[in-house]
């Protein structure tokens, strides 16, 4: 285990990291931070979900220099939202230092870009068709650029901007250093590693363990509309000790957290707009058992040790696999059982299989619970509770009431009106959630070879000379969300 504290970072740096809720480095941010403060070129290969942003991030704001107003570092990702989630979270480990980061894209006014970068940024973040667009213009100078970054390197291929990469790379100073990062290491990227950085050291980190064999997966397939109802059903149902669920975004974590307690749940949320001590407080009251439902975010739900979660909902899928096998194995630790249940969208199949493909184990679908369901659950949890306290408790104290109440009354009529006392019925009262858009369908990173094999789910291959998904005329970049952890992006934009 190494913590951030021991990597020898800026005070600044450091009250950024603090800020953020980390303490211990990933073994990417591990290994590839102290390199990058060096100043070496870099390889890093590894799986999204990682913590790469972080990883290059901290090195490059330890070396901006406030009173130089060059870009002096410049990333470049493959699709807008990547762009945006990198941008914003550069945002965060830089507010000390208050760097100045900017992110360009197709899909954005450009004119607007034009006038931000005439704010002197000190670094870009950006699609490789705007940021040759900007060049072209000269609206962007790269000559004291001193560090470039290729986040999702294979992505970029993928899409078929190897060409655009090499462009930019040329208009940047050779005396630079350039870090690539990417999830797998085809030809293609090898090529520009060997062409465009100087003997560069090599970072792998192998993906975590991908499926926990104790737990019990679950997909139910439903409409955004009824999730709720289907949580809430879920929840009588299945009684669960511990449950976190798992929201896409903070908004719906505030407004999923207010639902259920509205419905007569304890549920507290957490997200990255709370404090830390607000935090701390949530999670030592659902440690103590002071609440039943703990909603979160996947960002906030970053190095949570909670043990005796019984039961997760994710009641948004991630985007990326990692982020999915990350939730799920909150339950089902120190060998104890545990169960899962995602909801997905109609739309949202492929991101399903994305799942099961990287999981090497396939979900068992799960029909949506009925009120009947709901209501049964609710009655066998509290028959339990009675005969629990027929074998284990005192009952002497009780004894002559109950003999008096037989005496007038039908012993199963008594025991009906005492189950109908205690069961907690399904509540009808009425919620308002704001919609979520469907999670954008993945295109598949493993695609090799040729012919039918190298095509993507909507037919076009690497090659098909797209330059940049987020421009207005083909804005086909809801497609191609990235394949960071969306909960993180998408937090960050829907306060």
């Amino acid at each position: 285990m190494t913590l951030f504290s021991e990597l020898g970072l800026d005070r600044t740096t450091m009250k950024s990291i603090e800020k953020m809720g980390f303490e211990e480095a990933t073994p990417i941010q591990a290994q590839t931070i102290p390199l990058g403060l060096e100043g070496k070129d870099l390889i890093g290969q590894a799986q999204t979900g990682t913590g790469k942003t972080v990883a290059f991030g901290i090195p490059l704001m330890e070396k901006i220099d406030l009173k130089n107003e060059n870009v002096q570092g410049i990333i470049i990702a493959p699709t807008r939202e990547l762009a945006i989630q990198v941008s914003e979270e550069l945002f965060k480990l830089g507010y000390g230092k208050r760097a100045r980061v900017l992110a360009v894209y197709g899909g954005q006014d450009i004119d607007r870009q034009i006038r931000a970068l005439k704010k002197k940024p000190h670094i870009i973040v950006g699609t490789p068709g705007r940021l040759l667009d900007h060049i072209k213009r000269k609206t962007l100078r790269l000559n004291g650029v001193s560090t470039v970054i290729l986040d999702e390197a294979d992505e970029m291929l993928n899409m078929g901007f190897i060409e655009d990469i090499e462009s930019i790379l040329s208009e940047v100073p050779e005396e630079r250093q350039t870090l690539l990062f990417s999830a797998t290491m085809p030809e293609p990227i090898r090529k520009i590693a060997e062409r465009f950085m100087k003997e560069p050291t090599i970072v792998r980190v192998k993906a975590k363990e991908m499926t926990v064999a104790n737990i019990d997966q679950y997909y139910i397939e439903l409409r955004e509309g009824e999730k709720f109802e289907a949580l809430a059903r879920l929840l009588d149902i299945q009684t669960p000790e511990l449950a976190i669920v798992f929201g896409r975004t903070k908004r719906r974590v505030d407004e999923l957290s207010t639902a259920l307690n509205v419905r007569g749940y304890m549920a507290e949320g957490i997200h990255g707009d709370l404090s830390q001590a607000k935090r701390l407080s949530v999670l030592k009251k659902f440690k103590e058992g002071a609440i039943d439902v703990l909603v979160a975010t996947d960002v906030a739900a970053r190095g949570l040790d909670i043990s005796g979660v019984t039961h997760v909902y994710n009641f948004d899928i991630p985007q990326d696999p990692e982020s999915y096998v990350h939730r799920i194995g909150r339950t089902g630790r120190a060998g104890k059982h545990g169960v899962a249940i995602t909801f997905v969208n109609p739309r949202e199949r492929g991101q399903l299989q994305a799942v099961e493909r990287t999981t090497k184990k396939q979900m068992e679908r799960m029909k949506t619970p009925t009120l009947t369901e709901a209501l049964e659950g609710q009655q066998k949890a509290v028959t339990e509770k009675i005969l629990g306290s027929v074998e284990n408790e005192d009952l002497s104290l009780y004894i002559s009431q109950a003999e008096e109440l037989l005496q007038k009354h039908d012993a199963a009529e008594l025991v009906a009106a005492a189950l109908k006392q205690l069961t907690k019925e399904p509540d009808s009262t009425p919620v308002k959630l704001t919609e979520e858009a469907p999670m954008p369908m993945r295109r598949d990173r493993n695609r090799s070879g040729s012919g039918s094999g190298n095509r993507s789910r909507n037919g076009r291959g690497p090659s098909s000379g797209r330059k940049d998904y987020g421009n207005k005329r083909g804005n086909n970049n809801r497609k191609f969300g990235g394949s960071r952890g969306s909960s993180q992006r998408r937090e960050t934009m829907n306060k």
